[in-house]
């Protein structure tokens, strides 16, 4: 069907074709976002979410709660040697856009979201998006109290030794800066800087930076404040985080009280009107893109309107008021020597390019993901061929396809194979062979799996385990010490039970051992929603994650409402379903999970090594829903549906799709149907529009 236009799809097809994309592209996601493990560039990916979306334009009555265009996901950073921050205000991602009509689409929303006519203008702020590191830095009272890389968002690295280094970051605020201010912006190193480094490392037969970027995180990551400082790292400001009093109205007159406080201000920076001066102003900064002696791989759009900006609010973990307009990606010719395939931890085996070295876009790429079988026939790709290579977005190897004319002789065609090349179990492709990722079906008797589950559990989004990198993990699965997550915490009372001697291994120290053991101790006590994630469930990335631990509250309730929702028409399945965000697909695979024997093993394991605390609820102010469970159902007219949810996710209120006994309130707009006629059988609240407006308001509180 991937190749068949979209008006030519029936809605059967379409509904099926929309599922597929809906598990597709979560599995990008979460291997993006959460494992930092990619297997689709950036291009391939977004052709993805634009069939999506075009198949959803024209059959919007078979969108999915698991759609792909109702969530963004979010890498996230925390390495080892730093304490942990935890942002007052989250630090935000940004959607993407491609092209001018992504450009032009993102002012209709704005528009559609807001209810604005369409005579009414839409002042954008444009500014080079920087290739470097977010950074937080914090002042109180006009001195600079601390600062945090951006890490998963919510929780960044204290790097704030490292920070007052970096000249273009006042220690001091003048008079007049709000008593409580939050910078927000991006590190980098510049051209001239990375060159400067890079002759000296050479002198001293270091190892080379392959761009300025890791340069520059290379360099704010330091142990040693001295050596940061030798780096000559540079801050351009462009946001706020948490304030005391607000800067200004518009996003643009915000920028320059950012200035007067002594920060720098990207000069490529622009108010402009709606898409069409945006777009003005990118092909404005591309032109001098060659020039700057710094990185920039696109430009960021955002609202001028502060007020505009709070009422847009955000989806998942990106704003709605900004989007980052990506620049082409760089291309090369080079030889596919190869294809190998790779198994990850949910089992999907993805082709892997094996490349003729060919620097592109600023690094040397040897091997590039073809994301699966079916990409491979669609673009004609044969072993031998000479194929043209680019860096998506400059940072993920891609390959475009073949170069026909230089196509040799010998050249062969790859045949997938119909058992996993690691542990030679059965290769599926869902429950009906349709599905675009060929899976092993071995789970963790598959030695792949194992160890990408276990590598994931340990991760620092997951459960953080220090000392626990993919090498020691490795070698504690070959010396067949740890099978499942809960040998992780049985290890020191092996050790001291004289059953294993790790003194014996190579590289592991007496110091080591025990820091290890430390920090798998300091585990045993984790948050419900970071466990959830850390079990590497398919689809059940960090957002969702936390959707379920605060809905459910702890590993039991949840563990009883799986045991009783594999019936479809369960109350439990509806209850699940219910929950905004979690569609069939992802649906079915927590149950299909939690059925699985050798995950109920893998439970009742961790559950006697752990203390699983809730997840701590988001602070919210008083107000007549903070807690409780809000339907909307029917037409608004006073504001669109889509900030009536975000209003009331603000004020502490969780949103569901559907009524059941579990709804506290449900608000009925014109037109209202079946939920409001199912509330009223029900004996549940109902608002109208006005008293849902004197909520959101703030005319009513708790």
């Amino acid at each position: 069907m991937r190749d068949k236009p979209v008006e030519e799809l029936t809605e059967i097809e379409a509904s099926r074709e929309l599922r597929m994309l809906a598990k597709e592209i979560a599995a990008h996601d979460k291997r993006y976002y959460t494992d930092e493990a990619p297997i689709v560039t950036d291009a391939d990916y977004d052709l993805l979410r634009r069939r999506n979306e075009a198949i959803e334009a024209r059959f919007p009555d078979k969108v999915r709660k698991d759609s792909p265009s109702k969530r963004v996901g979010a890498p996230a950073a925390i390495s080892q040697g730093f304490a942990k921050i935890r942002h007052a205000v989250p630090m935000l991602s940004l959607q993407n856009a491609f092209d001018d009509a992504d450009v032009t689409e993102f002012e209709t929303r704005i528009r559609r979201f807001l209810s604005l006519d369409e005579a009414e203008p839409i002042s954008l702020v444009a500014e080079a998006k920087i290739d470097g590191l977010s950074l937080s830095v914090r002042y109180i009272d006009g001195k600079l109290e601390r600062a945090a890389t951006r890490g998963d968002g919510e929780e960044g690295e204290d790097v704030t030794a490292n920070v007052r280094t970096i000249e273009d970051i006042p220690e001091t605020l003048p008079a007049g800066a709000p008593a409580v201010l939050e910078v927000r912006g991006e590190v980098y190193l510049s051209h001239s800087e990375f060159r400067r480094i890079n002759q000296e490392r050479e002198a001293e037969s270091a190892a080379l930076y392959v761009n300025p970027r890791n340069a520059a995180s290379g360099a704010l990551r330091q142990l040693d404040a001295t050596i940061t400082a030798s780096r000559r790292l540079q801050f351009f400001a462009y946001s706020w985080g948490e304030l005391s009093a607000p800067l200004a109205e518009t996003q643009f007159e915000a920028l320059q009280r950012l200035a007067e406080f002594g920060f720098s201000i990207n000069p490529l920076t622009d108010a402009c009107d709606g898409a069409a001066g945006a777009l003005a102003t990118y092909a404005k900064i591309g032109e001098a893109r060659p020039n700057l002696d710094y990185d920039i791989d696109g430009v960021v759009y955002k609202v001028d309107r502060l007020d505009w900006q709070d009422r847009l609010g955000k989806v998942s973990r990106a704003p709605r008021w900004a989007t980052a307009h990506k620049f082409a990606a760089e291309q090369a010719e080079t030889k596919l020597l190869a294809i190998d395939l790779q198994v990850g931890r949910t089992g999907a085996i993805t082709p892997v390019a094996r490349l003729k070295p060919v620097f592109v876009g600023g690094v040397t790429v040897s091997n590039a993901t073809l994301h699966n079988a079916g990409e491979i026939e669609r673009k004609g790709i044969l072993i031998g061929d000479t194929v043209t290579i680019q860096r998506a977005g400059d940072v993920i190897p891609q390959v475009v396809g073949p170069v026909m004319a230089k196509r040799p002789d010998d050249a062969q065609a790859f045949k997938f194979p119909e058992t996993c090349p690691v542990c030679g179990s059965e290769v599926t492709r869902g429950v009906d062979g349709q599905d675009a990722v060929a899976r092993c079906s071995g789970g963790m008797v598959c030695k792949a799996q194992r160890l990408e589950r276990l590598k994931h559990f340990v991760s620092r989004n997951a459960f953080d385990i220090e000392g626990l990198g993919g090498k020691r993990v490795e070698e504690l699965i070959e010396r067949d010490l740890v099978q499942s997550p809960a040998d992780f915490f049985r290890l020191e009372a092996r050790v001291r039970s004289g059953e294993i001697n790790p003194g014996e291994w190579e590289g592991w120290g007496e110091t080591s051992v025990t820091n290890l053991f430390a920090a798998i101790e300091q585990r045993r006590v984790i948050g419900f929603d970071r466990f959830l994630f850390g079990l590497g469930m398919r689809q059940i990335g960090e957002t969702t994650a936390r959707l379920l631990a605060r809905h459910y509250g702890d590993l039991l309730n949840l563990r009883t409402a799986m045991d009783t929702a594999a019936a479809p028409e369960s109350e439990a399945y509806q209850d699940l379903l219910a929950i905004d965000g979690i569609g069939d697909g992802v649906a079915a695979d927590l149950v299909a999970f939690f059925h699985e024997p050798q995950n109920q093993e893998i439970l009742d394991a961790l559950a006697n090594e752990l203390t699983i605390e809730p997840v701590e609820a988001p602070a919210n102010v008083a107000s007549a829903i903070s807690g409780r469970t809000i339907v909307f159902t029917g037409g608004l007219e006073a504001m669109s549906r889509g900030e009536a949810k975000a209003r009331a996710e603000a004020l502490g209120a969780k949103v569901v799709g559907s009524v059941s006994k579990k709804t506290d309130v449900v608000v009925a707009g014109t037109d209202a149907g079946s939920k409001a006629k199912k509330a009223a059988e029900l004996g549940l609240e109902i608002w109208t529009e006005a008293e849902w407006l004197a909520v959101a308001a703030g005319e009513q509180s708790a």
